[in-house]
């Protein structure tokens, strides 16, 4: 049987916009016509799980049936050594991706804002790793060391040499050249195009060519992110919200969307499937 293919969602960084990117990609993918699990890595911020939380809400409320994903969130290991805590949390996390992988098409993952063991793991599996940053110089700074005169960049960064570890651990663990397609994307982008956006731009595309990624058009800073949170929507939901005005804005907001859908590419990686029509889904869909 063909394995399910893992899309991680990586920045060391809270405040990116991983959960948000994490759920619109899971909903896009859905609504393409995939089976779709997700996993949140995130036990103690757990945004990804709320999410989801808020989506089983939204239709119980409505009676509304919308796509959704499995989900499954790994809780953090409270073992008393570190050898024990790290043993389980491998063993909660693959034997989550064996569940997924039996039943789904696409394993959305969504990892810390910070460096943990449970992270590191999770990008070590990533076949699709997708970094979302904000446009700014404290972002970017996580992926290369960047003289601050010249602007030259000096060697890879925490971020980018923890990515560099786990594609090798990758390598061992499935004992081929299977390596990670590594996308970092531009979210909250300013609206005007301004010196630094520029400036950020052909360096991302420098430092991409040394740490092996590729960039693609991320997400516009909206307030009606945080609106869609609260109730589990996406920008491809709206049309299941009776409140929900589809203005220019939303409009543009969801052509990002399937832009780095585009750029991720599922019709080259899992074919096309024909698009099924949702269901109310049981309670144990959400799977703790």
């Amino acid at each position: 049987m063909e394995q399910a293919h893992i899309i991680v969602f990586g920045n060391e960084k809270g405040g990116s916009g991983k959960s948000t990117t994490a759920m619109h990609t899971a909903v896009a993918l859905l609504r393409l016509g995939y089976k779709v699990g997700t996993i949140d890595l995130d036990a103690r911020q757990g945004t990804l799980t709320r999410y989801v939380k808020n989506r089983f809400d939204f239709m119980k409320h409505s009676r509304k049936p919308i796509l959704s994903p499995i989900h499954m969130p790994i809780p953090k290991s409270r073992c008393d050594t570190l050898q024990e805590q790290q043993a389980e949390e491998r063993s909660f996390l693959t034997m989550a991706l064996d569940e997924l992988g039996r039943e789904c098409d696409f394993i959305i993952m969504d990892t810390p804002g910070t460096d943990s063991y449970l992270s590191r793991l999770g990008h070590s599996y990533a076949d699709t790793l997708v970094t979302p940053m904000n446009d700014s110089f404290i972002d970017l700074d996580l992926l290369a060391r960047i003289d601050t005169r010249t602007y030259e960049i000096l060697g890879p960064s925490v971020y980018s040499s923890m990515v560099n570890d786990q594609r090798g651990l990758k390598k061992i663990r499935s004992n081929s050249n299977k390596g990670i397609d590594w996308i970092v994307m531009r979210n909250r982008l300013a609206h005007i195009d301004a010196k630094n956006k520029k400036l950020i731009g052909d360096l991302l595309e420098k430092i991409g060519e040394r740490a092996g990624f590729r960039t693609a058009p991320g997400f516009g800073e909206r307030v009606i992110f945080k609106e869609l949170f609260l109730k589990g929507l996406t920008l491809l939901d709206i049309k299941e919200d009776p409140d929900a005005k589809i203005t220019l804005s939303e409009l543009t907001a969801r052509q990002e969307v399937r832009l780095l859908i585009a750029a991720i590419n599922p019709q080259e990686l899992k074919g096309k499937v024909r698009p099924y029509t949702p269901v109310v889904p049981s309670e144990t869909a959400m799977r703790a």
